[in-house]
Parts: structure tokens; C-alpha cells; sequence
């Protein structure tokens, strides 16, 4: 088995920061969902002292941060909404061994300041934590997290599917690929999302939402 995949690193021409405005859009788009779970999670009291919230296959770019900015918000508004103090956050960024974090822990910095200078002086705190490794196996001890959050990251497999020497040319499923290429796609997704799951199950508090 060969190394990790990861995008590529930094912040020049080619790298995942200057080229994923594909993946901002639609994180952007789906805010509306988003704020539906919190407030679904606030009928459960969830948001009490520290709020612990996971962003699995984070990546390396302003995508990451905004993320995290969105459900402070939402929680903010949540709180406000329903007279609650704000809770402090401990937010963990998950990837693999061989994600960039060295680039979103440089903008951290600007990061705390536009949270002080949105939501004022007495607002937080708020840490910021790498976690790395495959959100196939287990990264948090037992009912440590209050919200989940996996963007665009769960369609990558933990490995390649067996059976797929009569693929022919193609490196992912085309539509020349036959019936059982898209078989064992599907059997292996089935088995990596089940194990995604069962394993997040151990890992949530009582009222968890994972959007």
C-alpha cells in the first residue's frame, strides 16, 4: 500500500488553497442545512460550558476555518436566540498524516481576531486542535464530541475496491466500466460509511448531530 493522499500543500498556484472554490460554494450552500441540525441539537442542551466540535478531512485552506466560522456563528445565534450563554469551543481539524496543518494554524491568528471583532471582547475562548488520521478508525475517547461535521471527504475510500482487473483503462468507475466495477464500489462505500459511523457512534455525546 502506498502513502496517503493528500492536497497539495502551501499556498502557490497549484495548491488545494488557490483551487478549491468548487468545495467553498458548497459549503456555502449548505449553511441553511447546518443551522438546521444545531438548532436541532439545542432542544437537547447541548451547548453548555465547551462545546467540542470535529471537522473530519478539514484540509488545508480558508475552506477549513470557514467551516469552523459557520457553526460559531450558528451556535451564537442559536444561544442568543434562545437566551443561553455562548459556550467556549474546542474545535479538532482531522486529516490524514499528511494534510498541511502548518498552513491553517498561520492563519489562526486572524482567525481570533475576526471572532473578537465580530462577536466582541467577551466572546470565547475558542481552541483550535489538529487531530490526524483516518476518520475510518477511531480518533476521539468515548462521548467527547457534541457535533461532527464531514464536508466532501466521506466519498474518498479507505482503499481500492478488489476486483476491478477488468476495468480496462480506466482509473475510477466510467461508463465503460461493467456491472461489477460499480459493485464493488458500491460494497466497499457500504463498508467504509458503515465503519464511519459505528465508529462516531462511540465518539458523540447524547444529542449528537452529524450533518
Amino acid at each position: 500500500m502506498g502513502p496517503p493522499l493528500h492536497m497539495n500543500t502551501g499556498d502557490g498556484e497549484l495548491s488545494y488553497a488557490k483551487n478549491s472554490l468548487l468545495q467553498e460554494t458548497g459549503i456555502r450552500n449548505v449553511v441553511p442545512i447546518l443551522k438546521h441540525s444545531i438548532k436541532g441539537l439545542a432542544n437537547y442542551g447541548v451547548f453548555k460550558d465547551c462545546t467540542t466540535v470535529a471537522d473530519l478531512g478539514c484540509s488545508s485552506c480558508t475552506n477549513t476555518l470557514l467551516v469552523v466560522s459557520n457553526i460559531i456563528d450558528i451556535v451564537h445565534e442559536v444561544c442568543q436566540e434562545n437566551n443561553r450563554e455562548v459556550p467556549q469551543f474546542q474545535v479538532c481539524l482531522n486529516d490524514l498524516f499528511g494534510n498541511d496543518f502548518n498552513t491553517i494554524f498561520k492563519s489562526l491568528l486572524d482567525f481570533y481576531a475576526n471572532l473578537k471583532k465580530n462577536k466582541g471582547e467577551a466572546f470565547g475562548p475558542c481552541f483550535v486542535s489538529a487531530v490526524q488520521g483516518s476518520f475510518y478508525g477511531r480518533l476521539f475517547p468515548n462521548k467527547s464530541l457534541h457535533l461532527v461535521h464531514c464536508a466532501t471527504s466521506n466519498q474518498w475510500l479507505s482503499q481500492m475496491p478488489q476486483g476491478l482487473e477488468n476495468n480496462g483503462s480506466n482509473m475510477h468507475i466510467a461508463k465503460t466500466s461493467p456491472p461489477n466495477v460499480y459493485q464493488a464500489y458500491g460494497k466497499q462505500f457500504l463498508t467504509d460509511f458503515t465503519k464511519f459511523l459505528r465508529m462516531r457512534s462511540e465518539e458523540v455525546v447524547h444529542g449528537f448531530n452529524n450533518p
